[in-house]
């Protein structure tokens, strides 16, 4: 029997929404104003970021079933902003404080500055909608 291979792994899929997430920054920092598209964005930033921290958890599970509990605690620790950040990004679109959006957005910045955006890769038809479901979907909970 031969090797079963993940091309999907947790990594490569963390890597997709890093740049899911960078080139929503990219597009919403040329905006001038917060109109549908800029919320349908934001929105679709949260989603990318919870993504982002579900394929933490689970490579942070996957390395403490192989006892390397300080390398998984280190992992989680480090993408802990993920969660915060999508949290927060949710409870200002939830309660339409649009003028909060760009401070979130600046905090962002520094984790997404080592992709480098030369040509948009991900169609305007990936994030339509975000917002509204959003809005339909539950609030995120922070464990604290």
């Amino acid at each position: 029997m031969g090797r079963v291979i993940h091309t999907n792994s947790p990594t490569k899929q963390r890597n997709q929404n890093r740049r899911t997430v960078a080139e929503m920054l990219h597009r919403l920092s040329r905006k001038g104003a917060i109109d549908d598209e800029a919320q349908d964005m934001a929105a679709a930033i949260v989603f990318a970021l919870i993504e982002i921290d579900a394929g933490v958890i689970s490579s942070a599970e996957a390395w403490e079933k192989r006892g390397y509990w300080m390398k998984a605690e280190r992992f989680t620790r480090d993408w802990m902003w993920a969660k915060e950040t999508a949290a927060n990004l949710d409870d200002v679109l939830r309660h339409e404080a649009w003028d909060l959006i760009p401070e979130l957005i600046l905090t962002l910045m520094p984790h997404f500055n080592d992709i480098e955006i030369n040509k948009y890769m991900r169609k305007p038809a990936s994030w339509e909608g975000s917002y509204a479901r959003l809005v339909a979907a539950e609030p995120i909970e922070l464990p604290y």
